[in-house]
């Protein structure tokens, strides 16, 4: 008899018990995976946290009591910490930049779609950087300001060159801020495709996220 897998042991944090039920909903159906616990700030995530080990958490950035922000700088102390998904209402420049910092492993809104959450915790389980859409049109324009006039370099250029028609067209597509499923529809090609192609793209580009082909598109132009 094949031994059963191992579920995801998720955690939920967040001061609004609507929002966590919500996510324990979402989640309930899933078969590799399970709400180990709940907690209504940082906190006392940190308290259950020393107790019962999880491998992802859910964590909500504006809390009364110990925030998101807070409670990443606690956690970035631990070894072996869990992976951190931030959940949030706030697509603010601040809130992101701080965030990913600070070591959040993904950024979503609370208003993403439930597959676009699920699909984002296995990811970040296995060690990538999960951005909305809207979060990497964030960064991007923190990045464009910050740089000032005349961003586009040419080694930005040279990078953007090393790559095929295809992964161009692809890698465009996500400086806008578009999903693997969006860019999907939008080319016609299968999922599996615009994954070949992304994953072609971040090598060749020598980046290991989204946000970084981003840059590269706005700087090259």
């Amino acid at each position: 008899m094949r031994q059963q897998e191992q579920r995801l042991r998720i955690a939920l944090v967040d001061d609004d018990p609507m929002v966590r039920t919500g996510l324990g909903y979402i989640l309930r159906g899933e078969p590799d995976m399970e709400v180990a616990w709940q907690a209504g700030d940082g906190g006392e995530a940190l308290r259950l946290l020393a107790d019962e080990p999880v491998d992802v958490i859910l964590l909500d950035i504006r809390m009364a009591g110990t925030d998101g922000l807070a409670t990443m700088e606690a956690l970035a102390h631990l070894p072996g910490r869990p992976r951190v998904l931030m959940l949030t209402t706030f697509n603010t420049d601040d809130y992101v930049v701080r965030a990913l910092r600070l070591g959040s492993d993904g950024f979503l809104l609370k208003d993403a779609d439930p597959a676009e959450l699920l699909e984002a915790i296995r990811r970040v389980q296995h060690g990538q950087t999960v951005l909305s859409p809207e979060v990497t049109r964030t960064l991007v324009s923190v990045a464009t300001e910050s740089s000032g006039p005349g961003a586009a370099t040419v080694a930005a250029q040279q990078a953007m060159a090393r790559l095929t028609s295809r992964e161009c067209e692809v890698a465009a597509l996500v400086a806008e801020g578009l999903t693997n499923s969006q860019i999907s529809t939008r080319m016609n090609l299968s999922l599996a495709s615009v994954k070949a192609h992304l994953t072609s793209t971040f090598t060749k580009l020598g980046v290991d996220n989204r946000v970084s082909v981003a840059m590269i598109v706005r700087d090259a132009g």
